[in-house]
């Protein structure tokens, strides 16, 4: 993704094979808030405040995808 920021992600509904959802985009990378965000999902997940797993040195890094196109079907 560093080299080549255009990404496809796609999405199956379990309950319904035929029921997807494709989106095209572009990356960019982003640490502001990442900490914050990793902590927001082992409370959500984990039942814990912190993320437990956290090491010394290590930085966290949000994804974001841009949709530059969308299919869906379903």
């Amino acid at each position: 993704m560093s080299r080549n920021p255009v990404v496809a992600v796609s999405v199956a509904d379990k309950a319904d094979d035929f029921r997807t959802l494709w989106i095209k985009g572009t990356v960019e990378f982003v640490t502001e808030g990442a900490d914050e965000h990793i902590d927001r999902m082992a409370k959500k997940y984990l039942g814990q405040d912190t993320y437990p797993w956290r090491r010394p040195g290590e930085e966290r890094v949000i994804v974001r995808v841009t949709p530059t196109e969308k299919l869906g079907r379903g």
